[in-house]
């Protein structure tokens, strides 16, 4: 027997996996130089996010100064890049470059930070590359003022390294870890922190504990206020930096991207009639599908079709995954309306004509039939008309039905149903 179905869209949700609270562990490669380096700050990442519960494996090479060009073809970046079980890649470039005049820009540092994400990606296709954006000098440039005016200050500088970031994660569909950007908010909000060492430049303590909230909130996607963590710094500082770092990083994750390359589950119900229906999948960056229809049947199909045979109230949930992260979403229904539609043919032994019809019907059966009961059922499931077949033909007045379609049953082990259009 098919059913007939009736959707009514209660609700529809969505949950994605961003580690909402359990403790993770997460693989991550450091390619810079001293501004990663100095008071050693993976380091600092891992001591942060085991406060928290959470582990960093690391590696890192950072040479003095090294550029995005620098690592491109260095043997030793390389072969780190080569062993592809990173869950992320950190890439920092030197810290004036990026803030140098567009021609200069595009000829020393787009070229080759598009060239060490291709190469993270080909060695491993889930491994996330990360730009570290650094941050402009307590000062501005002097050394490079008189030729390129625009860096002579710190917001001038800020401002070129925060654009030029911006663009080359979105370029290489990668994401952000936004130093740069909460130094800024500690700057204007917290004057009195000290972020850079002497030289005007290097971060001081305070300022890798910055970075290191920074990164904790983009890596592990946590609120970095749960950092117990201080770098032996006052509990009045690390709490100021903890909660630059929550609104800057954490309260806009996807203004730096990140996320925005995980699965998101989505589908689109479409009734074919009959019960049957048709789910077009509209998912975002999955490889894998996960169908459970709510009535004991499963799929993974990417765009299958379902029929339901009983009445109730079903919930269809997709689930998604790509590289280990998943995401689901659900579409509830509710069945109401149970009503035969037409299915098996009737058995040869049994003839119903006229139809359409316009007042009667006619069954011609088999000896075997006389005796059993027919019903006529409308379209909502009620039963209408309820009689025997008495003779090889049994003559039915219909004339007092409205017109429509109606569904006629013998009364027998075949279960089948025969239409019967009335007009």
């Amino acid at each position: 027997m098919k059913i007939k179905l009736h959707l009514v869209w209660l609700s529809f949700f969505g949950c994605f996996s961003i580690m909402c609270g359990q403790n993770s562990t997460k693989r991550t490669l450091f390619l810079g130089n001293s501004y990663t380096a100095s008071n050693n700050l993976p380091q600092m990442i891992d001591n942060v996010a085991n406060s928290t519960g959470d582990d960093l494996i690391y590696d890192s090479y950072t040479p003095g100064g090294y550029t995005f060009m620098g690592h491109s073809t260095n043997a030793t970046s390389l072969n780190k890049i080569a062993q592809g079980n990173w869950d992320y890649v950190v890439l920092q470039e030197q810290s004036q470059l990026p803030s140098f005049p567009d021609s200069q820009v595009e000829n020393q540092v787009y070229p080759y930070a598009q060239q060490l994400n291709n190469l993270i990606n080909q060695q491993n296709p889930c491994a996330e590359t990360v730009f570290y954006m650094t941050w402009g000098r307590k000062n501005g440039d002097a050394s490079n003022c008189v030729n390129w005016p625009p860096v002579c200050t710190y917001t001038g500088m800020d401002d070129l390294l925060n654009e030029r970031y911006r663009f080359m994660a979105e370029e290489n569909e990668a994401i952000l870890s936004p130093v740069g950007a909460v130094w800024r908010y500690i700057r204007a909000n917290y004057p009195t922190i000290e972020l850079y060492s002497s030289d005007g430049s290097h971060p001081s303590v305070a300022g890798t504990y910055a970075s290191a909230c920074s990164f904790y909130a983009t890596l592990f996607r946590k609120n970095p206020e749960q950092i117990t963590f201080t770098a032996g710094l006052s509990t009045e500082v690390a709490t100021a930096i903890r909660t630059a770092a929550k609104v800057i990083v954490f309260d806009q994750l996807l203004e730096w991207h990140i996320g925005e390359y995980d699965p998101i589950a989505n589908f689109v119900v479409e009734e074919l009639g009959d019960g049957q229906f048709s789910l077009t999948n509209t998912s975002e960056n999955a490889t894998s599908y996960h169908w459970n229809f709510g009535d004991g049947t499963t799929s993974t199909e990417t765009n299958p079709s379902h029929t339901y045979t009983t009445t109730g109230e079903f919930t269809i949930e997709l689930t998604v995954e790509s590289c280990g992260k998943t995401a689901t979403y659900a579409q509830t229904v509710i069945v109401t309306t149970l009503s035969l539609g037409e299915v098996d043919n009737p058995k040869k032994e049994v003839q119903i004509y006229p139809n359409p019809t316009h007042d009667f019907i006619m069954i011609e059966s088999s000896e075997e039939y006389i005796g059993k009961s027919f019903y006529l059922i409308d379209i909502t499931g009620k039963m209408v008309v309820k009689a025997n077949i008495n003779s090889l033909k049994t003559f039915h007045d219909l004339s007092n039905l409205t017109d429509g379609v109606y569904f006629l049953k013998v009364n027998d082990s075949s279960n089948s149903s025969v239409k019967i259009v009335k007009k």
